[in-house]
C-alpha cells in the first residue's frame, strides 16, 4: 500500500513528481480566469503486482476445423480433434475442457483408453501423445515419434495395454501403452500379402481384432486387401482381394462375418467360411440396371458401421455413398434397419461419426442407441431408438458461428435478475422436435463454484442478429436472440440498389453498447445506422421513429478562419418520412446519383414487436453525391441524460431519444471552435476533384492502389481519382505537434470526404461507383479475418493503420472510373508490406492532410470549463489524433420539462493532448475509486398504467463529489490511447501522471477496469502483451507478452470485464475466456469439471455352455507373451523416439503451487528418492553379479591352468 499526496493548482508552482518518469503536459485550452483552491490529495492505491496472473480458464463453442472424433462408453466422455492441433473434451454441462498439442499438428485420430482416463492422440506429425484425463487440466504423459514412417490408422482393443499402430508403407506396429515404447513384434506388408502379389497393397486404412479370437488381427489396405492376421503364429490366415478402394470396415459382433465400404459406393459383406468373394454385394444408393448388370457408381461410402440388436434387425449406418447424378445434394447419413432406408441430410460435410453402444465388448450384442455426427460447421446426435431417428438438444454451444461473428461485449456482475427474465423471454423461442432422452454424454462431475456472480457475453454477427449468452460459473448458454434485419424493408429483386446487396451482409453489427441497469441496447450496423431497443416484457405495435443525418465536411473550398463557422460541417438531420427524395431506393437508376437517401429503408407502417428487445429509434447516415457513408466508429449511450451519441470520421453526432430529435451534428474541425491546438494553413483547391472517404492523397496512378491499402488508424477507404495528375483536397493545413508526428509519418493524406464534395460552377457531376456496385463492402467478420501480421518494428506503420482501420470499421473500398473493388482482408495486408517498401519519393510529408475521426465517446459527470464550480454532464470525445474534447450538456432536470424543453450541446472549448489515437477514458473521485456512470432504473415502456401509482423515472447519479465532504472538489479524468496513458485533475487540467505504454507496438484494446475493490488500467497491445496500470499513479503491474497477435479476429474481439476477466474470438467458431487476477486463477481449479469419475467396469456376458462349447466364446490370450521385450525383443531405436511428457514430474514441478503444491513436491521428491534408491540398489546388484561372473571365470580359469607347465601356455 502507497501513499501518494500531490499539490494541484493547475496554473502555477513546478508541475507534479512524475511516477513513471516521463514529460508532464497540460492543456492547450484557454487561460481559465479561475482556478479552485489548491487541496492536498490522499490516494491510497491497494492494488500490487501478486494480484495479477494470467491464464486461460475456458473456451466455448464449437472446435474450429474438426478432424477426428471418440467416445468412452464407460465414462460417457467425448474428445474432439481438431486441425490446428486443438482437443476438446466433453462431458456433462459444465464439464468442457480444451486441451493443445505445443507441435500445432492436426489430430488424425483419438483413441480412448476405456474407462481408465486416459486419451491417444495420433497427430500429422507421426507421433503418438498419451494424455492423463485424471485432473482437471489433461496433460501429455508420454510421446512417441515417428521417424521414418507415417502414421494412418491406430486400433486400441478394450483392456489392452497394446497399441496397433498401421503406417502409410503397409507395415503395422505395436506400442506399450504403459511405457510407450514400440515392441519387435513388427508386421510386415510384404509377409501380410501373398509373395505372388506384384503391386503395394498401399497404406493401412483398417485394425481391429477379431471379436472371436483376439489372437487374430484384421488388417484393411487401401487398395482393396483384407489380411487376417494370426498374431500367435505369425502368419496369414486368409486374404481377400477387391478391385476397388477399401475406406472402412466393421465386424459382426459374432465375428463370423464382415462389412466393408468401398470407393465405388458400395457395401460388401464377407463370410469367414468362404473368402474367395463376398456372399453380399450392395449400393444403398445406387440406380438399380434393367439388364442385371452392375448398378452404377455413386460416391464413396468413407465409414460404415454394422450394430447388432437383440429384438430387432441390425443397424448399418453409413456416411457418403450418394449417386453422382444428384448434384448439390447435402451429405447425408444413411440408416438400414431391415427393410428400411433413412437419409438424414445434413447441413455440412461429414467429418466423422460414431455409433454409441451399451457395451464396450465387441463380441457381445451391441444395442446401438445413438449415432454422434461430427460435421465440419455443428455436432449432433441422433436418438435411434425413435423410428423417427430425432436429435439430442445439444447442451453445449455449439452454434456461436451460426452466422459469422462480427463483435462481442463481455459484463461481469450483472443485475441478477436480467438473466432469468432474458431466458423467460427467450425459451419462448426456442426450436422444437428434439428428442426426449437425456444427452447421452453425461460423463464427469461439475460443481458451481463460489466465486460465481451473473455474466453476460453478447456476440453481434454478420445477419444482424444479436445473442445474449448466459456466462456465469465458467459455462455458456444462449439466453436470447434478436434480428436487427427486422426493422428494415426486405430487399426486392426489382429494386435496382437493393438488388445489388443479395450476397452482401448489409445489417451486420459493427459495435454493441449495452446498459444492463437500464436494458437500453444499442446496436450500429456496417449501413452506417445505429438501432436503439428498449426492453419489455409485453409486446406492442408501434411504428419505428427513423432519424436519417447527413454527416458531411465541406472541404473542397478553401476556407479562411471567418468562413469557418458558415462553411464548415454544414450539416442536417430529419424525421423519417414515407415520402423518398428522387434518389431514394426505390427509384434509384443505374445513372443517378444518389444523394440523401439511407443504405437501408426502415419500415415505415406499425409493427408488432414481441416481448423483449423492441425497436424505438434509427439513426441512420445518407448518401451524399453518390458516395455511402462512412461507417460509425464510436458510440455511447447514457440512460439518465436520454442521450446518444456518435461519431466517424466526418464529425459528431448526438441524439436525444427521449425527443427524437438530433441535437449537435457538425464535424470534429468545428468541435475545436477557437481552441484548434493545430495551425491549420488554407489552400487553394485543384481543379481535379478528390474522391475519397479517408486519409488520402493520390499521387501518380502506379501507386494509387498501394496507396488505398496504408491508411491511418482511424481512417476510411481511398480512391483513384479520375486523372493521374495529382490531387490536393482541403482547404487546411494541418501542423502536428511534436508528440503526435511521429505516429503519422508514413501517412500521407488528407481531409476529405465521400460527402463533401461541393460542385464547383460549370464542374460536371461524375457517378465515382459504377451502378453495378453494391454501396457498402462485405462486412469483414471477426471471425474470418485471419491474417499474419508483420513485425512491429520493420513494417508496422501500415500494418498498425491498417489493422486499426479494420478495427474501428472504416470503408475498405478504391473506387475509379469503371470500376470500385472490394479487396480481401489478406490482399490488401500483402499490398500495405509493400507499399510500406516502396512508397513513392513524390509524395511529401509536407504536403500531408489529416481528417480527424471520432474513436471514443463518453458520457459522465465532469467539468467543462476550468472555471466551472460543480460537475455537470458533458460528453468526452477522443480523436484519432490523440485530442480530447468535452462537450457541455445542458439537461432540464425536471421529467416533464425533460420531454418538452431543448438539451443544449455546446462545445466547450476544452482540448487536451495523448499521443496516439484516443482508445478509453475513466473517471476517478479524489479518493481513487471508480465513478460510475448515471443511470436511469428499468421501467417497462409498454406495462400498463396505474393510476395510483403513476410511473416516474427514477435516476441514479454518480457525482464525482458525492464522496466528498463539500463540492467541487474535482475528478481524475483517465485518458488511454494506442502509445500513452494520462491521469488529468479536473476542472484544472492539469495533468498529473503519464505512461508512455509501449514504443515499439500499439494498444488496441484498453479499459478501466474494478478488480479487487479497486481499480486499475487493463490493456491489449497488437504484440501480444497484456498491461496492468495501477490508478492514479500508472504504475505497471503486470506486463506478460501473453497472446501473439495472429489476426485481426483477436483484434476485433478482444474485451476486458469487470472482476479480472476478459475474453476474445480464439477461431471463427470459438471464444476463449481468461482471467487476469490472481483470485480468478487460484479458483479455476474448483471451478473446472472432473473428466474422470470411477466406475465399475461392466462384467462380460456369461454366454451359455452350448454356446461356448460350439466357438460362440471369444478366446483370449496373453498379448504380454507375443509382444514383450522377452519374445519380441526390442524395436529399432531408430524407427521412433520416446519424449517424456510434461505430465510426469517435471510438469508437476511446474504447476504445483501453494500449500498442495509443497505436498506434491514432498511426495515428488520421496518418489525420485525412491527412484534413486531403486536404481543405486539395481546398480548394485549389477555390480555384485559384475563380480560373481568375474570370480567364476577367474576361479574356472585357475582350475584350467593349475596343472599346466610353463612351456604348454
Amino acid at each position: 500500500m502507497k501513499k501518494f499526496r500531490k499539490v494541484l493548482d493547475g496554473l502555477t508552482t513546478s508541475s507534479p513528481v512524475n511516477i513513471g518518469g516521463a514529460p508532464l503536459c497540460s492543456s492547450t485550452a484557454g487561460t481559465p480566469t479561475a482556478a479552485p483552491t489548491p487541496r492536498e490529495i490522499e490516494v491510497v492505491e491497494t492494488l500490487v503486482s501478486e494480484n495479477f496472473q494470467i491464464c486461460k480458464t475456458v473456451r466455448h463453442g464449437f472446435p474450429h476445423q474438426p478432424t477426428a472424433l471418440a467416445f468412452d462408453p464407460v465414462q460417457k466422455i467425448l474428445a474432439i480433434g481438431s486441425r490446428t492441433g486443438g482437443v476438446r473434451i466433453l462431458g456433462r454441462p459444465g464439464v468442457d475442457c480444451y486441451c493443445q498439442h505445443d507441435s500445432g499438428a492436426a489430430v488424425l485420430q483419438l483413441q480412448f483408453l476405456i474407462n481408465e482416463g486416459a486419451l491417444v492422440t495420433a497427430c500429422a506429425d507421426d507421433t503418438l501423445h498419451l494424455w492423463n484425463l485424471r485432473q482437471k487440466r489433461p496433460a501429455i504423459l508420454h510421446s512417441l515419434k515417428f521417424n521414418r514412417e507415417c502414421i494412418t490408422f491406430c486400433h486400441l482393443p478394450f483392456q489392452s495395454k497394446w497399441l496397433y499402430v498401421g503406417t502409410e508403407r503397409g507395415n503395422t506396429h505395436i506400442v506399450n501403452i504403459e511405457s510407450f515404447v514400440l515392441s519387435g513384434y513388427v508386421i510386415m506388408w510384404n509377409k501380410a500379402i501373398e509373395l505372388s502379389t506384384k503391386t503395394h497393397p498401399g497404406p493401412v486404412v483398417h485394425l481391429s481384432d477379431s471379436p472371436r479370437d483376439e489372437g487374430k488381427l484384421l488388417i484393411g489396405f487401401e487398395s482393396g486387401t483384407v489380411v487376417q492376421w494370426d498374431l500367435r503364429a505369425k502368419k496369414a490366415d486368409f486374404r481377400i482381394y477387391y478391385d476397388e478402394a477399401i475406406h472402412s470396415v466393421s465386424w459382426h459382433h459374432e465375428g463370423k462375418q464382415f462389412m466393408c465400404s468401398h470407393s465405388d459406393g458400395s457395401l460388401t459383406t464377407w463370410s469367414l467360411r468362404n473368402t474367395a468373394k463376398p456372399f453380399q454385394v450392395t449400393f444403398p444408393h445406387g440406380k438399380t440396371q434393367r439388364d442385371g448388370r452392375k448398378p452404377e457408381s455413386c460416391k464413396p461410402i468413407l465409414k460404415v458401421d454394422y450394430k447388432t440388436t437383440r429384438n430387432s434387425e441390425p443397424f448399418i449406418i453409413f456416411s457418403g455413398g450418394l449417386s453422382y447424378d444428384k448434384a448439390n445434394r447435402r451429405p447425408t447419413l444413411t440408416i438400414m434397419h431391415g427393410k428400411s432406408i433413412t437419409a438424414l441430410e445434413m447441413d455440412h460435410p461429414i467429418v466423422e461419426f460414431l455409433t454409441l453402444c451399451e457395451t464396450p465388448y465387441a463380441n457381445e450384442v451391441q444395442e446401438p442407441y445413438a449415432v454422434a455426427v461430427l460435421l465440419e460447421k455443428d455436432f449432433i446426435v441422433v436418438d435411434l431408438t425413435q423410428s423417427n431417428y430425432p436429435i439430442f438438444e445439444n447442451p453445449y454451444p455449439m452454434d456461436i458461428h451460426e452466422s459469422p461473428v462480427t463483435c462481442t461485449a463481455y459484463f461481469a456482475d450483472c443485475p441478477p435478475e436480467i438473466i432469468p427474465v432474458l431466458y423467460s423471454i427467450g425459451a419462448k423461442h426456442k426450436k422444437q422436435g428434439y428428442s426426449h432422452k437425456e444427452w447421452p454424454v453425461s460423463g464427469g462431475t461439475w460443481t458451481l463454484g463460489a466465486q460465481t456472480y451473473p455474466e453476460i457475453i453478447i456476440t453481434g454477427h454478420a445477419d444482424g442478429s444479436i445473442k445474449f449468452w448466459d456466462a456465469s460459473a465458467i459455462t455458456l448458454q444462449m439466453l436470447y436472440k434478436l434480428k436487427t434485419s427486422k426493422v428494415f424493408e426486405k430487399p426486392k429483386v426489382g429494386d435496382g440498389r437493393v438488388a445489388e446487396l443479395v450476397e452482401e451482409d448489409p445489417f451486420a453489427v459493427q459495435m454493441v453498447s449495452w446498459c444492463p441497469q437500464s436494458r437500453l441496447l444499442c446496436v450500429v450496423g456496417i449501413s452506417a445506422h445505429v438501432i436503439l431497443y428498449r426492453f419489455s416484457r409485453h409486446d406492442a405495435t408501434t411504428e419505428i421513429t427513423a432519424l436519417e443525418v447527413r454527416l458531411q465536411c465541406d472541404v473542397e473550398e478553401p476556407i479562411s478562419p471567418s468562413e469557418t463557422d458558415a462553411n464548415t460541417g454544414l450539416l442536417d438531420a430529419s424525421l423519417h418520412s414515407p415520402q423518398h427524395p428522387p434518389g431514394s431506393p426505390g427509384s434509384a437508376t443505374p445513372d443517378s446519383v444518389r444523394d440523401s437517401i439511407p443504405c437501408l429503408r426502415v419500415k415505415n407502417r406499425p409493427i408488432r414487436m414481441p416481448p423483449g428487445y423492441q425497436a424505438d429509434l434509427v439513426v441512420q447516415l445518407l448518401w451524399v453525391d453518390g458516395e455511402p457513408p462512412q461507417q460509425i466508429t464510436s458510440l455511447d449511450i447514457n440512460s439518465a441524460y436520454s442521450l446518444l451519441a456518435l461519431g466517424n470520421c466526418n464529425g459528431l453526432v448526438v441524439v436525444d431519444y427521449l425527443q427524437k430529435n438530433v441535437l449537435l451534428c457538425m464535424s470534429t474541425l468545428e468541435l475545436y471552435g477557437s481552441n484548434d491546438p493545430y495551425q491549420r494553413l488554407t489552400r487553394s483547391p485543384r481543379k481535379s476533384r478528390q474522391f475519397a472517404a479517408g486519409l488520402t492523397e493520390l499521387t501518380d496512378n502506379q501507386v494509387s492502389l498501394e496507396l488505398d491499402r496504408s491508411r491511418s488508424p482511424t481512417s476510411g477507404h481511398r480512391q483513384k481519382g479520375d486523372q493521374m495528375s495529382t490531387v490536393k483536397g482541403p482547404g487546411r493545413k494541418l501542423s502536428l505537434p511534436t508528440d503526435l508526428k511521429t505516429g503519422l509519418d508514413h501517412v500521407n493524406g488528407h481531409c476529405t470526404s465521400p460527402t463533401s464534395q461541393p460542385y464547383g460552377a460549370g464542374r460536371p457531376k461524375l457517378n465515382r461507383r459504377g451502378p453495378s456496385r453494391p454501396p457498402f463492402r462485405k462486412v469483414q467478420s471477426a471471425a474470418c479475418m485471419e491474417v499474419s501480421l508483420p513485425a512491429p518494428h520493420t513494417e508496422g506503420c501500415a500494418s498498425r493503420r491498417a489493422m486499426l482501420q479494420q478495427l474501428h470499421g472504416y470503408s475498405v473500398y478504391s473506387h475509379d472510373e469503371q470500376h470500385s473493388t472490394a479487396y480481401s482482408w489478406n490482399e490488401r495486408e500483402s499490398r500495405e508490406n509493400s507499399f510500406s517498401r516502396s512508397r513513392s519519393s513524390s509524395v511529401s510529408s509536407i504536403d500531408r492532410e489529416t481528417k480527424e475521426a471520432v474513436t471514443v465517446l463518453r458520457f459522465m459527470e465532469s467539468y467543462a470549463h476550468k472555471v466551472d464550480a460543480v460537475p455537470s454532464a458533458c460528453l468526452w470525445v477522443g480523436t484519432s489524433l490523440g485530442v480530447v474534447l468535452v462537450i457541455a450538456l445542458s439537461i432540464p432536470t425536471d421529467e416533464e420539462e425533460r420531454l418538452e424543453e431543448p438539451v443544449t450541446v455546446m462545445p466547450s472549448g476544452t482540448v487536451l493532448t495523448i499521443k496516439g489515437s484516443v482508445l478509453t477514458f475513466g473517471s476517478l473521485d479524489c479518493n481513487g475509486s471508480l465513478v460510475s456512470i448515471p443511470y436511469e432504473v428499468w421501467r417497462d415502456p409498454h406495462a400498463p398504467e396505474d393510476p395510483d401509482c403513476p410511473r416516474r423515472r427514477k435516476l441514479v447519479n454518480f457525482s464525482p463529489s458525492t464522496s466528498q465532504d463539500t463540492p467541487g472538489e474535482g475528478h481524475l479524468a483517465v485518458v488511454c490511447s494506442e502509445k500513452q496513458a494520462k491521469v488529468f485533475f479536473m476542472p484544472a487540467q492539469t495533468c498529473l501522471y503519464v505512461h508512455h505504454i509501449t514504443e515499439t507496438s500499439f494498444v488496441l484494446r484498453a479499459d478501466v477496469v474494478s478488480v479487487y475493490n479497486s481499480v486499475c488500467l487493463a490493456c491489449f497491445c497488437a504484440n501480444g502483451h497484456v498491461m496492468m496500470l495501477s490508478l492514479p499513479s500508472l504504475r505497471p503491474l503486470l506486463d506478460v507478452n501473453f497472446l501473439p497477435l495472429t489476426d485481426m479476429r483477436i483484434a476485433r474481439t478482444f474485451c476486458f470485464a469487470e472482476g479480472g476477466q476478459a475474453l476474445y474470438l480464439s477461431s471463427p467458431t470459438e471464444i476463449q475466456r481468461i482471467a487476469y487476477s490472481q483470485d480468478m486463477c487460484d479458483s479455476l481449479q474448483e471451478m473446472l469439471g472432473e473428466l474422470f469419475t470411477p466406475v465399475e467396469t461392466p462384467e462380460a456376458q456369461n454366454k451359455g455352455f452350448l454356446k461356448g462349447f460350439f466357438g460362440g466364446n471369444a478366446q483370449t490370450f496373453d498379448r504380454e507373451e507375443l509382444f514383450g521385450e522377452a519374445a519380441a525383443g526390442k524395436a529399432s531405436r531408430s524407427l521412433a523416439q520416446h519424449i517424456p511428457g510434461q505430465g510426469g514430474l517435471e510438469g508437476m514441478k511446474a504447476a504445483a503451487g501453494g500449500v498442495v503444491g509443497d505436498l506434491a513436491r514432498a511426495r515428488m521428491a520421496a518418489e525420485e528418492r525412491g527412484q534413486r534408491l531403486g536404481e543405486l540398489e539395481e546398480r548394485t546388484a549389477l555390480m555384485m553379479s559384475s563380480a560373481e561372473m568375474f570370480s567364476k571365470h577367474a576361479h574356472e580359469l585357475m582350475l584350467k591352468c593349475k596343472d599346466k607347465k610353463w612351456y604348454q601356455f
